[in-house]
């Protein structure tokens, strides 16, 4: 099998319903236009990736399956109403006889080089999961070619996905692939890792909420907040692998 072998499968929302535990911190088009960043940047960091071969976007939003689009993905329409882990089954059937991963579509900060060194890692098994920054879901679930992805997401996948029999990769020296963001703490956090282009643009039209982001963050460098600052407005994530 070969580093190039991956395809993944990226699932998104609806924009009007995704990211909701984002609502109490911005309004209800300022999250769509986060939504939409967010998927921009994973599916550019993903494309650029080295171990990617191609990447499907399950969606049934038409602004977000034309963005993609551009990027390079290929769009496959949802099926209505059968839930997440019913749409990651449906695209990963769209590449027959493929090495698949299902990876979040909310990882502003993804890494082309991380994402590699997963897929790299997942290679060694027949299934494999990376678990979220909070040890409790998953972000990334990988399947051999010709093998089930039986993906479990949702909540507490992490148990799920151990349960089933998938092994848990290597957390460690990755944290962009494991930094997806559900919330305004999960966007600071991702800031401070660095954010890709669309998401640092978003962030640069919402200036309130990015001096609230960046004003929480750690001391130590440019005074308090200085370092996510500089990050939400230059690209330090995604288009190469870096």
């Amino acid at each position: 099998m070969r580093d190039s072998d991956w395809g993944l499968v990226v699932p998104l929302k609806p924009l009007g319903a995704a990211k909701s535990r984002l609502a109490d911190a911005v309004a209800d088009a300022e999250r769509r236009a986060l939504a939409l960043a967010f998927a921009k940047d994973t599916v550019a960091a993903a494309l650029a990736a080295s171990a990617v071969r191609n990447v499907v976007v399950v969606t049934n939003d038409p602004t977000a399956a034309r963005h993609l689009a551009a990027l390079g993905a290929r769009i496959v329409p949802d099926l209505p109403d059968a839930g997440l882990n019913a749409a990651l089954e449906h695209g990963a059937a769209a590449l027959p006889g493929r090495a698949v991963a299902a990876l979040n579509a909310d990882l502003p900060a993804l890494r082309p080089a991380e994402l590699t060194r997963v897929l790299r890692a997942a290679r060694r098994h027949r299934r494999a999961f990376l678990p979220d920054a909070a040890g409790i879901g998953t972000t990334l679930l990988a399947a051999r070619p010709s093998v089930p992805l039986e993906p479990a997401f949702g909540g507490a996948s992490r148990r799920r996905h151990l349960a089933s029999g998938a092994a848990e990769l290597p957390s460690t020296d990755v944290p962009s692939v494991r930094r997806d963001v559900d919330t305004a703490a999960d966007l600071r956090a991702a800031l401070e890792l660095g954010v890709g282009p669309m998401t640092a643009a978003c962030l640069k039209e919402l200036p309130t909420l990015l001096e609230e982001l960046t004003a929480a963050a750690p001391e130590g460098t440019d005074g308090p907040g200085g370092a996510g600052r500089r990050r939400a407005a230059v690209r330090t994530s995604g288009a190469s692998e870096s």
